[in-house]
C-alpha cells in the first residue's frame, strides 16, 4: 500500500495533535490541582506496566537474531529478574542486567 506525501504528513500531524491533547489533559487542565489518592496509587505503577511491555519483545523476538529466541538474552533477562528480587534497587537491576547481557554476549557469542 503506497501513501502520498500529503497522507503521511496528515497522519504525522494528527498523531502529534493527539499526543499533545493527551498530555494537555493532565498537565494543562489538572496540573495545578491535587489528584485523588486512588489516581496517584494507579499512576505509581505506570513504569512497572510500561517497561515490561517495551522490553519483552526485545527478549523474545530480538531483531539482532532475526526474531528467533536467543539464549543469551533469555539468560540475561532471568539474571536481571534475580538481581531485582535480590537488591530491590532499580538502578542496580538495570546496570546488573546490562552487565550480564554484555558478559554473556562476549563470552558465549
Amino acid at each position: 500500500m503506497s501513501m502520498t506525501t500529503t497522507q503521511i504528513w496528515t497522519i504525522i500531524i494528527g498523531l502529534g495533535l493527539g499526543s499533545y491533547l493527551l498530555r494537555l489533559s493532565f498537565l494543562g487542565i489538572i496540573g495545578n490541582r491535587d489528584l485523588p489518592e486512588w489516581v496517584l496509587r494507579h499512576l505509581r505503577y505506570t513504569a512497572v506496566a510500561v517497561m515490561p511491555g517495551m522490553i519483552t519483545p526485545m527478549i523474545l523476538f530480538p531483531q539482532a537474531t532475526g526474531g528467533t529466541l536467543d539464549g543469551v538474552r533469555l539468560a540475561a533477562a532471568m539474571a536481571t529478574i534475580a538481581i531485582s528480587f535480590w537488591t530491590k534497587n532499580a538502578t542496580l537491576t538495570i546496570f546488573g542486567g546490562a552487565a550480564v547481557l554484555f558478559a554473556l554476549h562476549f563470552t558465549l557469542g
